[in-house]
């Protein structure tokens, strides 16, 4: 592995989660290894790591070593590294020198082919809403229709689902729905849909009281600008262990103002000056593992958004979390700005 590769891999125990979330998602390993000034090896942090620190109460301004394993498995030869790599799944072998100095990683002689759970969980799809935010393209096209490649955003939605076994869908239907449908039946790619017509606009989730008594199991639900590379495996455990009736999924987004922010005090005083500060926050990903009990409490013909449902189910004290994602692993077409990411990140320039 060359030098500037390696250094991909490893990050200072000093940075912040915030900082080592970053270098995680531009390398696409989902681990960092800290070190010190001289390359030694002090712990690893992985995706997981840093999600269960998170989830325990911890900050994304915190110091990375707290969510830290200070004891990875590490190798003192390339061969060493090959054999623990192919005995365990490991993503990334650390090998050092007599003095605990990394001189390379062991990632394997190529992509190791993921391995995923069958799920077999119903999908709803909220697929019935204008996309004014995509004109003029939804001027003709429904937003679910719109190409991501050479596929619809919502096929490739569905197609990771199925990579889970999930090949059940339920979709919700509003705007321009005969395109809509008139393309999955023409569709040389099969799916198992039910169709469910909106008679009126019924925000981003009245539309599920229309599968009242449809449902008997947990589902995922999903709006259809949003595609999830997050473990679904992992998400779905979550919200079973700790008997959720709704997880919404969110990810970590990182944005750095373009202006130095001041903050002021009494007469005008200077208390605080930062250069183009980064902010960090969770955002809601429009996606969500649902119990059957919560569309039964939903109002009939009522428009109403999902988040508002989430907050009624709060309120009658259920069990609602957030499950959080890398920003990596989550890719929303909701602006035309963003669709062009989308492609990018897919399928390269």
């Amino acid at each position: 592995m060359h030098r500037d590769e390696i250094l991909k891999f490893i990050g200072s125990p000093d940075m912040t989660l915030a900082e080592a979330m970053r270098v995680i998602d531009e390398n696409a390993n989902g681990i960092l290894f800290l070190a010190d000034a001289s390359d030694r090896l002090i712990g690893c942090v992985t995706d997981g790591d840093i999600r269960r620190f998170l989830l325990a109460g911890g900050k994304l301004e915190d110091d990375v070593k707290q969510a830290a394993n200070l004891h990875p498995r590490v190798a003192y030869s390339v061969e060493e590294a090959q054999s623990l790599y192919d005995e365990k799944s490991f993503v990334v072998i650390p090998v050092l020198n007599q003095s605990n100095q990394i001189v390379e990683f062991y990632n394997g002689e190529g992509e190791r082919e993921k391995t995923r759970g069958a799920l077999k969980v119903p999908v709803v799809i909220n697929a019935g809403g204008k996309g004014t935010r995509l004109e003029p393209f939804t001027k003709v096209l429904p937003k679910p229709l719109i190409p991501v490649g050479e596929l619809p955003i919502i096929e490739l939605i569905m197609k990771e689902y199925q990579t889970y076994q999930c090949d059940k869908f339920h979709i919700i239907v509003n705007y321009k729905r005969e395109l809509m449908k008139a393309y999955f039946a023409e569709s040389e790619n099969r799916y198992d849909i039910t169709w469910y017509d909106e008679a009126s606009p019924l925000g981003t989730g009245g539309g599920l009281s229309l599968l009242k008594g449809k449902l008997n199991d947990t589902f995922f639900f999903a709006n259809c600008d949003a595609l999830l590379t997050a473990n679904y495996e992992r998400i779905m455990e979550f919200h079973k262990e700790n008997h959720n009736v709704i997880t919404m999924v969110c990810a970590y987004k990182n944005m750095t103002l373009p202006y130095g922010t001041v903050e002021m005090g009494v007469n005008g005083v200077i208390e605080s000056m930062k250069e183009k500060p980064t902010m960090s926050f969770l955002t809601n990903t429009g996606i969500y593992v649902v119990e059957p009990e919560v569309v039964d409490d939903i109002e009939d013909g009522v428009p109403i958004g999902f988040p508002d449902i989430v907050a009624k189910q709060k309120e009658k004290g259920r069990k609602v979390a957030a499950f959080p994602v890398n920003e990596s692993e989550w890719m929303d077409m909701g602006q035309l700005s963003e669709l062009e990411k989308m492609r990018a990140k897919l399928f390269g320039d």
